[in-house]
């Protein structure tokens, strides 16, 4: 019989991201205490740019987006936020979606499944995803339950579980 595998991957849905974003927009623009503060929040390039006049400000506009993005099902842990910094007149914050599983992320959980994992259980880097393979379903089980459970700092997700 063959192994049975699943892969661990860490994506973000780039379409619900910018829903987020464009809800948190509309929500700046027309909440009462952020007019005329030059609060904004959009897309530069790759990244999210979050600009307001003061830093509690641009921190108050980060903290909307952030309920925007759980509100539509992406992990916080998905976004990597900088500290404000001034830039002239106007406080800004720079914040970017993370996709794929870093090389040291990806050690770190290849070493909990040896460590603590049932037996018999290989797992494997390809790439910015991990391939998890064995001969016993309930071991795989057992691994995602694990996984589940350890405190990552990464969004995972199970996918092509055979």
């Amino acid at each position: 019989m063959a192994d049975s595998s699943f892969d661990i991957v860490s994506k973000v849905d780039h379409q619900e991201a910018e829903n987020a974003l464009n809800q948190a927009r509309k929500e700046v623009e027309q909440r009462y205490d952020f007019k005329g503060t030059g609060a904004s929040v959009e897309w530069s390039g790759e990244s999210i740019l979050i600009k307001a006049n003061t830093e509690e400000r641009a921190k108050a506009v980060l903290d909307v987006f952030q309920t925007k993005l759980i509100k539509r099902g992406i992990s916080l842990k998905s976004l990597e936020t900088g500290d404000p910094f001034a830039s002239g007149k106007e406080y800004r914050i720079v914040s970017e979606l993370k996709d794929g599983i870093s090389s040291e992320n990806a050690k770190k959980i290849g070493k909990i499944i040896r460590d603590e994992g049932p037996k018999g259980v290989k797992s494997q880097i390809q790439g910015d995803e991990l391939r998890v393979q064995s001969k016993n379903r309930d071991d795989l089980q057992a691994v995602i339950a694990l996984l589940k459970g350890s405190d990552l700092d990464v969004d995972l997700q199970f996918i092509n579980y055979r």
